[in-house]
């Protein structure tokens, strides 16, 4: 009779731990297609993006002969992107791209008639939007990492990470540049 109470208690206590390790599981799993949902949310508006730049570089090529390098950054940055492997690279691509778009558009500011052009104007309010758009999206993106990443490390759920090789996912980072502080002058340049 003793056989059958010890023998009842394992298989509660077996059935339970896989219970655990099932329910943990599942949820690793959930938050990990959460964080993929998040990155193909923002490869939406990225693709957007992407597909709105060469409207946007042909609009400025005519004005802006003399801005060469700053088009070659953008329509580099926007190469890099398509050659860019792995989560890291494509978030640096991005990043780059990001940068590039800020230069032309600082650039444009010396074109009075490229800023009045209807489609320049309308070219540059969709990627702004877009922008905006990727800015609320990578916080979404951040949020689900951080998620994942700290359940990754509390314990039980500790356990059953490392049993299923559960690994950490990279948060979207910015270039350190972009914390400085701008420089804002309200002198006129000098001639």
């Amino acid at each position: 009779m003793t056989l059958w109470i010890v023998l009842g208690v394992i298989a509660l206590i077996t059935a339970a731990l896989a219970l655990f390790v099932i329910v943990v599981y599942n949820g690793f799993i959930s938050m990990k297609n959460n964080i993929d949902k998040a990155w193909s949310n923002i490869d939406v508006l990225l693709k957007q993006r992407f597909d709105e730049l060469p409207k946007l570089i042909k609009v400025c090529e005519g004005y802006m002969q003399h801005e060469q390098r700053t088009l070659e950054a953008v329509i580099k940055a926007r190469s890099q992107v398509t050659t860019a492997a792995g989560e890291g690279q494509k978030i640096q691509a991005q990043n780059m791209l990001t940068d590039a778009l800020r230069s032309l558009f600082m650039v444009v500011e010396r074109y009075p008639e490229l800023k009045a052009d209807k489609a320049f104007r309308a070219l540059q309010s969709r990627i702004t939007e877009l922008e905006d758009q990727i800015a609320d999206r990578r916080e979404f993106f951040n949020d689900a990492v951080n998620l994942y990443n700290i359940r990754l490390a509390q314990f039980p759920d500790v356990l059953v990470a490392r049993l299923f090789n559960f690994a950490r996912r990279t948060l979207w980072q910015i270039d350190p540049a972009h914390r400085a502080d701008v420089q804002v002058s309200f002198q006129a340049p000098s001639a």
